[in-house]
């Protein structure tokens, strides 16, 4: 019986983006607001964004806009930012960009009711994204939402209740998930190419003091009363104003859990994406700040292992930002491997058989290269890459994503690349992790109560 509700609930979780996708399609003309849908069905109507959140993540969003603005039929009518500073410099970018003028505000809910506007592409802080994304779809608008969804499982909860709810067309900002390499390596791996497959390893590093710059101009720029401190903690407890955690919230363990939130997030979200698998059973963490001790609270150097039961996978993620040696993502199958040389997004995949002996000694790479001249493994690409070796980093702003969730707008087609349950896998897979560190334990997630907790679920 017990491995009756087991296999029931995972195959309720694997079915869930199909069941939703059908009945979001079925009932979302009827659910979008009139004037928006009026504005947006056609092939050859503009869609209006607004740009929530304006600091740096908020310039690639631009860009994105910007490389396929010509191409879609793209506007942008309105920025909203806290900081004076940020709003100013994002209004005169967007000119220079788009030529055109926009409005500014301060809160969203002013930009929200702008009537012309369609669409909001989200970049504050990690705290922020769920409720900020629960407050758009409910004024009745489409949302770009950068990852994570979430650092909490309630508020990752309250923001998939209110896009399912409003049935709204939500693109998470889990860019990869829409590059062209990226989507054959997923088809390598359900073919079955690979045999069973039972661990995936990511190793993602770098070398600097992440996300911290002593001298960062905007921290010596603002003033509180230039911005709204208690509206920036958006319900978390008060304290003073802090301009270092405004701008620099990744490395402060209140409004984010770095690693996790940031660099595993796209991870997991990866390794969801290639096995159809969605949130792990069990996940242990360690790390610590080796590296850089600065003002950071959260980990410079960081190591977590999850098991997905019913796929029987190990997948081990690794971060390291005092050394930025040997990036890669490996996929490995009891028939052969999968090995992507680079760091997070990398499109640079090889094929190599089971049992093959790469020529070259510690030489890996020009063994690996020698047996691809061979024909004894398999470069990846796809034509988008000229059919050539694609690079081993790719620039974050992915005119493919974009393009992805313009093209589902239009169709209002609410199953993006990026939908609301990838958004919700990844956040519980980044929050059990920094749980996980930072209680020193292993941590477990009970999915018939959608809860994490202390021991194996029954």
């Amino acid at each position: 019986m017990l491995k009756n509700q087991v296999n029931r609930r995972g195959f309720l979780e694997k079915t869930a983006v199909r069941a939703t996708a059908a009945s979001l399609a079925a009932t979302s003309a009827a659910s979008a607001s009139a004037a928006s849908y009026s504005r947006i069905a056609g092939a050859n109507d503009r869609i209006q964004i607004g740009f929530l959140g304006c600091g740096a993540r908020s310039h690639g969003h631009q860009r994105m806009v910007q490389m396929s603005a010509q191409e879609k039929n793209l506007g942008v009518v309105a920025v909203c930012d806290l900081w004076t500073g940020n709003r100013e410099k994002t209004a005169a970018r967007c000119k220079e960009l788009f030529g055109t003028e926009v409005k500014k505000f301060q809160y969203s809910e002013e930009m929200l009711r702008l009537p012309e506007l369609d669409a909001v592409m989200i970049a504050t802080g990690d705290f922020q994204h769920a409720r900020l994304l629960a407050e758009v779809v409910g004024a009745g608008k489409d949302c770009y939402c950068e990852k994570p969804l979430s650092t909490s499982v309630e508020e990752a909860k309250l923001a998939r209740k209110a896009v399912l709810a409003a049935r709204q067309v939500v693109q998470m900002g889990s860019q990869w998930v829409s590059e062209p390499v990226q989507r054959k390596v997923r088809d390598i791996v359900l073919s079955g190419k690979l045999g069973q497959i039972t661990k995936i390893e990511q190793v993602w590093n770098d070398n600097g003091p992440r996300w911290h710059d002593p001298k960062d101009p905007d921290v010596a720029a603002i003033r509180e009363a230039d911005t709204d401190w208690n509206r920036w903690l958006l319900g978390h407890p008060y304290e003073p104003f802090d301009p270092w955690k405004y701008f620099e919230f990744r490395i402060f363990r209140e409004y984010s859990g770095g690693i996790t939130s940031q660099w595993l997030s796209h991870g997991i979200g990866l390794v969801h994406f290639y096995t159809n698998t969605a949130i792990p059973d069990s996940m242990v963490a360690h790390g610590g700040i080796f590296g850089w001790p600065d003002i950071r609270q959260n980990p410079d150097t960081f190591q977590s292992l999850a098991v997905y039961n019913d796929a029987r996978l190990l997948y081990s993620y690794t971060s390291n930002y005092a050394n930025q040696f040997g990036d890669y993502t490996c996929i490995r199958g009891k028939d052969g491997t999968l090995f992507a040389h680079g760091g997070e997004g990398s499109p640079r995949w090889f094929y190599i058989p089971e049992h093959l002996h790469l020529p070259g000694g510690f030489d890996f790479h020009a063994g690996l290269k020698e047996a691809v001249s061979a024909g004894k493994a398999e470069m990846i690409t796809t034509e988008e890459y000229g059919m050539k070796l694609p690079p081993v980093s790719l620039s974050d702003d992915s005119k493919y994503h974009m393009d992805n969730w313009v093209d589902c707008m239009r169709s209002r087609n609410p199953n993006t690349n990026g939908h609301i349950h990838t958004g919700f896998w990844h956040s519980i897979g980044s929050i059990m992790a920094t749980r996980s560190y930072r209680e020193g334990r292993k941590l477990y997630w009970d999915r018939s109560r959608e809860e994490i907790v202390e021991h194996p679920p029954a």
